[in-house]
């Protein structure tokens, strides 16, 4: 057997911008919007996408730019994988609906066109402290705080890296 090719399916879930809208009229609500750089995906970022999912019937990622991404101090080589790859492995999650990207430092922009009926962080943030709870409370649509997968980020995949390599 030959193989072909042809682009995997799930790059049919990733989604320019300025493509968002026409792509967003195509999906089940009600919709889920969470963002995140999701740099080095580990279990923490599948468990957190998980359950949002499971929160309606679609889930939107926005992901931050690189250039976005490094204006979050996370550190100076980050992210690791670029937005691309990023993109990638994130659309290839069975939790995921559609992926796209922003380069703002904030996904306000996003979460206004989307008109999510949930809007979904992690642990570490309050809800009302989340980009767009007030617009999307405003709209009549609930804002949640997923608890965090103990001991698992990015930041302490990377530390561990570093140790092992010293």
């Amino acid at each position: 057997m030959a193989i072909t090719n042809t682009a995997p399916d799930f790059e049919a879930k990733i989604c320019k911008p300025q493509d968002l809208s026409a792509r967003l009229a195509r999906l089940a609500r009600p919709l889920v919007f969470t963002n995140g750089v999701f740099d080095i995906l580990h279990r923490g970022h599948v468990t957190y996408l998980a359950q949002a999912r499971a929160l309606g019937a679609s889930l939107l990622v926005a992901v931050n730019s690189d250039a976005s991404a490094k204006k979050l101090d996370k550190g100076e080589d980050r992210p690791v994988n670029t937005l691309a790859d990023r993109l990638a492995v994130l659309a290839a999650l069975e939790s995921v609906t559609l992926v796209t990207s922003f380069e703002q430092e904030t996904p306000l922009e996003l979460i206004l066109a989307a008109k999510p009926e949930v809007l979904v962080k992690g642990g570490d943030w309050k809800p009302d402290t989340i980009v767009g709870a007030n617009e999307v409370k405003g709209w009549g649509g609930a804002v949640r705080s997923i608890s965090l997968v103990a001991g698992r980020s990015t930041t302490s995949v990377i530390s561990r890296i570093r140790r092992m390599k010293s």
